[in-house]
This record gives C-alpha cells, structure tokens and sequence, in this order.
C-alpha cells in the first residue's frame, strides 16, 4: 500500500494519461524492420522523438518517411561496435537537447542449430549481440537517466530466455535471452533507488524476420499452433500495449521485471 495520502474521490481520473510519451526521447535498436519498426511507431505514435538504429539505413529512413519525418532521429549503428553504441547514446541526447528518457533494446540475432554443431565463434557472436551490446548500451543510457534521477529501459528478450526452446535447437539465444532476464533484473534492482526503471518484454512467437523460416514453414507453423494454449502465434500490434505499460509511466511502480506476451506458452 502507498504511503502517500490518497486521492480525493472528486479528484478526475484519466487511466490513459501514464501511458503518454510526450515530450520524451526514445532510442529503439534494431528498428529496420520486424518488431522493432513496430516498436519505434507504437513510441512515436504516444508522443515521443524517437532515434531510430540499425545497420541498414535505409530501412531506417523509409521508417522515418513514414512517420511522417518530424520527432524522428535515423543512426546506423551496429550494436556489436562499441563506439557505434557510445555514438548512439551520444546523437539522442544531443537531439534530445541533453535528455534520453526511454531506451529499447530490441537489436538481435539467433539461428537454428544443433547443440553440438554450433561453433564457438557463432555462440559468442549471438551473446555479444543480444547480452554484452544489451547492457553497453543499457550502461551509457543509464548514466544519462541516472543523473536525471528518471528514465525507463526495456530489454527485449524472448520466453526462450524463460524456457528451453527444445525440440528447435537454439542454445546460444536461450542462453543470449536467459541471461537478458536476469541482467534485467539485476539492473532493476541496482538503479531502483535511482530513479530508473529496468524491465523485460518476453515476445512469444510471433513473425519476424528473425522467425521467418519457421513461419514460411507448414511444420513450423503446426509447432506453434499445437503447444500454444491459444492455438496461434502473436500479431505485432499486440505487443504494443505491454510495450507502453513499461516504457512510460503507467508502470511507475514496475522494475525487474519480465513481461511475457506469449499465448500462454510458458504457462503449459
């Protein structure tokens, strides 16, 4: 329970104001396609200037176009480049005149591979990008929302970072996502006195560039179909509820968390 006095019963409620993002600037990785385009429109379309990054640029500026180019920041930025991570940072809070409110790690890879005939080298690519990149970048935002005493970063990470994803054979994105659910709530607990906000988003299956394979691929389709309790696989837009809940206001109270939309999957 609060410990603030509670509110007069004439006082007006407006449930959706929290959910607003005026005024705030947003950094969404990996958002030339996929979800991460979704992302960065759900963000923009509540009021926020968001920087759109990814390698491919000009994915990014048809994004932007289509936004209608005003309160959008194009950056290509590979997330496994250090400098293009510190770069990143360092262009959003110069157009956002010194200010970086919100942060969306979403920029990741994976493949399908047996266990036993993935490379080393490929198991440590995919940790790079989807852990190391995740908490560099988590880092030099942070210290920008640390200062400012508020700010809200959501991790992208997968139900396979809650679950294995057996019989598909994907050991170093399960790893790469287990250890995303367990930095979220480590940072969650470190900055919560600071006044920054850590959570994860847990997407289930849902189509993507990422999951394209699968879904062009009629056993593919008939795994999900089968072990989902909802019996399909997820749109985009029904991410952008639980995207707005943790990257705005309306979860105020809300860190450490991971946020599974996933049909039920790890609720078998």
């Amino acid at each position: 329970m609060s410990s603030s006095e509670p509110a007069a019963l004439s006082d007006p409620v407006d449930p959706f104001s929290p959910f607003r993002l005026d005024g705030r600037v947003a950094v969404v990785t990996g958002a030339s396609s996929g979800l991460g385009a979704r992302f960065a429109r759900v963000l923009h379309a509540a009021g926020a200037d968001v920087v759109v990054a990814a390698r491919r640029v000009e994915r990014l500026e048809e994004l932007a176009a289509s936004l209608g180019g005003t309160r959008v920041t194009v950056v290509a930025a590979d997330v496994s480049v250090d400098a293009d991570c510190e770069r990143l940072v360092a262009t959003a809070v110069e157009a956002g005149g010194g200010r970086l409110d919100v942060l969306v790690n979403n920029a990741g890879i994976g493949e399908t591979v047996r266990a036993e005939d993935e490379s080393i080298d490929r198991f440590r690519q995919v940790v790079d990008v989807n852990l190391s990149a995740l908490f560099l970048l988590s880092q030099l935002a942070g210290r920008h929302m640390i200062e400012a005493r508020k700010g809200s970063i959501v991790n992208i990470a997968s139900i396979l970072g809650l679950v294995g994803s057996s019989p598909l054979k994907q050991a170093s994105y399960c790893a790469s996502k287990g250890g995303v659910v367990n930095l979220t709530r480590e940072l969650g607990a470190q900055w919560a006195r600071k006044g920054v906000r850590v959570n994860a988003l847990a997407p289930g299956w849902f189509p993507s560039e990422m999951t394209a394979e699968m879904w062009a691929d009629e056993s593919g389709q008939n795994f999900v179909t089968t072990h989902c309790p909802m019996g399909r696989g997820g749109r985009e837009d029904e991410l952008d509820g639980a995207l707005l809940f943790l990257a705005s206001d309306a979860s105020s109270y809300v860190t450490g968390h991971t946020l599974a939309v996933d049909g039920g999957w790890i609720a078998r």
